[in-house]
C-alpha cells in the first residue's frame, strides 16, 4: 500500500486505505442499503459493529415511522366513518 500510495498524486495528508472503508459505508447508508447490506460489505462479523460504527449515517425514522402509524390508524377507521356517515 505505502508503494501505491507513492504513484497516487494529490491524496490529502494522512490519507489512509481504511478511510475508503468508511467512505464505501457512507455511500451505501446515504444510497438507502439496511445494516445487513453494509454488515456484508464490509464484512463486519455482526450487525452490532455495523449499527455501532455507523449508526449515526442512517436517517431517523422517527417521522417516517409516525407516518406509517397515522396511515394504518386513518385506513381503519375511514370506514366506520363511511358506514356512520351513510346510515343516516
Amino acid at each position: 500500500m505505502r508503494k501505491a500510495r507513492g504513484k497516487v498524486q494529490d491524496l490529502p495528508t494522512g490519507f489512509r486505505f481504511h478511510d475508503l472503508r468508511h467512505y464505501l459505508a457512507s455511500l451505501l447508508i446515504a444510497s438507502g442499503a439496511d445494516v445487513k447490506v453494509v454488515q456484508a460489505r464490509l464484512r463486519h462479523a455482526s450487525a452490532k459493529t455495523t449499527l455501532d460504527t455507523y449508526g449515526h449515517l442512517w436517517p431517523d425514522s422517527d417521522e417516517s415511522t409516525r407516518a406509517a402509524i397515522d396511515a394504518v390508524i386513518a385506513a381503519r377507521t375511514e370506514p366506520r366513518q363511511n358506514q356512520t356517515g351513510t346510515a343516516r
